[in-house]
């Protein structure tokens, strides 16, 4: 369940790498280490760049399975100096970032950890430190990844990548060095929310307001969210979500939360595209609020599935048929808001394309797809959405690309990519260059041996 809305942008390669080294610095440094002393091994105008965040994400390479490299120290640095050279000129242009991004991207960035190590529970433990504690540690960390987001995107926003520059950065790569491409599929899809009846509302506004009834009689709020919340990662915590500013939850949710003005208070019952909630206050600073909820879903019942598995797949023979076209369908009758109004098309949110690779589509989905070919339209599917209702899904297999070499013709976008960040990476490394000679850089004698630090050594304001 989202309560909170999480946005996720990709940027050039280089800043991709700059986002992933951050992450990694982020979740290795809220764990303590005996065997890593902090020494100053960088300072970049007011910005230092410690010796433990350098030694923590080589041992986190390390971990990954890569093999011992002193080299490897030298690029983090390098990479790591870019990011200081950016966040101190974002300071310097008054560049900012708004609190509510901070909290989006550190959800996001909680969510991606708990999917890797299994639970909040696990995460919890390894570190010896609670989710609002660690949300907490990584605010400074993640502000400073915004604001060097930021400030490069600012420098190259101006870069364009022309035909004639995907034609000639084409023509640049040796015939043969040209990647090997795997299979991709383009596809678009229809989602059918199932309507839930309004006796089963009723049912679950009962069930909630039982618990309810159970709490103003003395019973703990905390125990009941363990026991009944369909929330299940805020459960663990006692129905706790920790603190979040104003304009992170979504509005019914955030509108009784903020009213509410005393801990023992119990909110009324209220409807979010969740479910039902009941909220308790556990305190407010300002603009932030820290709350507990209850959240109670509606069920579907036999005969809803029917019911809705019977439109879907009516939608689907219609097309079939011609009586309408999947992208007038997906209009008129999709819920799925992020594919509904570009003909069903579902978008790569890695990388923004509409193409994907087998190991970027849910195996469900890829199944299906893997059964069509091109311009056929599956039968109905059940499915679970990103706020976890049930729905029906029906799909179009648009493109199926098999394996080959990368030519003009069939992966002109990604050309167009390519040529793209090579020009931003080189407006990039241009303003690198005309910044670090007006910033006082100084880099640890410890790093004289980087070859490939050399260039910000000469820096003359060191």
């Amino acid at each position: 369940m989202h309560l909170k809305t999480m946005k996720w942008r990709s940027g050039s390669p280089k800043n991709k790498i700059l986002v992933i080294l951050i992450l990694i610095t982020s979740i290795v440094k809220a764990q303590p280490s005996a065997n890593i002393v902090d020494q100053v091994a960088a300072v970049v105008g007011n910005n230092i760049i410690l010796k433990s965040e350098i030694e923590s994400q080589y041992q986190q390479f390390l971990q990954q399975g890569n093999y011992s490299n002193v080299d490897l120290k030298c690029k983090i640095l390098d990479q790591m100096l870019l990011n200081k050279l950016l966040v101190h000129q974002a300071n310097v242009d008054s560049v900012n970032v708004d609190e509510s991004q901070v909290m989006q991207k550190i959800e996001s960035n909680m969510a991606y950890f708990i999917q890797q190590i299994g639970s909040a529970e696990k995460l919890e433990q390894f570190y010896g430190k609670s989710i609002p504690e660690l949300k907490e540690e990584f605010k400074p960390i993640v502000r400073d990844q915004l604001l060097a987001q930021q400030m490069q995107s600012k420098v190259t926003k101006p870069v364009s990548a022309s035909p004639a520059d995907v034609k000639a950065f084409f023509n640049d790569i040796p015939k043969d060095s040209l990647p090997l491409i795997n299979a991709e599929v383009e596809y678009a899809q229809i989602v059918h929310n199932i309507p839930i009846s309004d006796e089963q509302k009723n049912a679950a506004k009962e069930q909630l307001k039982d618990i309810r009834e159970r709490i103003l009689k003395g019973e703990e709020f905390s125990t009941l969210a363990i026991l009944y919340s369909q929330d299940i990662e805020s459960a663990k915590q006692g129905g706790e979500l920790g603190f979040v500013n104003r304009g992170d939850l979504v509005p019914e949710f955030e509108a009784a939360a903020f009213r509410m003005k005393n801990t023992t208070d119990i909110s009324d019952i209220i409807e979010t595209q969740f479910g039902y909630h009941i909220l308790q206050l556990i305190e407010r600073r300002g603009e932030k609020i820290n709350c507990r909820h209850i959240l109670i879903k509606p069920k579907t019942t036999p005969e809803d599935l029917v019911a809705a598995q019977q439109i879907t797949d009516s939608v689907a023979n219609s097309i079939r048929m011609g009586k309408t076209t999947f992208s007038a369908a997906a209009e008129k009758f999709s819920d799925d808001k992020d594919s509904k109004l570009s003909g069903g098309n579902v978008v790569n949110t890695n990388n923004g394309a509409i193409r994907f690779e087998a190991d970027q589509v849910d195996p469900t989905v890829l199944f299906q797809l893997d059964k069509l070919s091109p311009g056929e339209v599956s039968s109905a599917m059940l499915t679970t959405t990103r706020d976890g209702k049930q729905a029906f899904r029906i799909l179009m297999l648009k493109t199926r690309v098999e394996p080959h070499q990368m030519n003009m013709t069939d992966d002109y976008q990604k050309l167009q990519e390519l040529a793209l960040n090579d020009k931003q990476n080189k407006v990039l490394e241009a303003w690198r260059n005309k910044k670090k000679a007006v910033t006082y850089i100084k880099i640890a004698d410890e790093y004289a041996g980087c070859t490939g630090l050399n260039d910000w050594n000469s820096n003359p304001a060191k």
